[in-house]
């Protein structure tokens, strides 16, 4: 999905919040400080679909990996 373009975009944002998430960022432009924010949502928002997996496998304690990969 990453092309590597990029979009120009007006956004109405808090500029309170802006310029704590620059200030936060360590980046030198707010367009770099926004860019970091939406990847580290996206990153937590698929880290997050990982862990509801967690739990919805069942577990089979009986499966031998190690006589799975001789038999290969």
């Amino acid at each position: 999905m990453c092309d590597n373009s990029h979009m120009a975009t007006n956004l109405a944002i808090e500029p309170e919040l802006l310029d704590k998430a620059l200030a936060l960022s360590g980046k030198k432009t707010k367009t770099q400080a926004v860019t970091l924010a939406l990847r580290e949502f996206v990153a937590r928002r698929e880290q997050a679909r990982l862990l509801d997996l967690f739990g919805a496998l069942e577990w089979d304690s009986s499966y031998d990996y190690k006589a799975a990969r001789k038999r290969g």
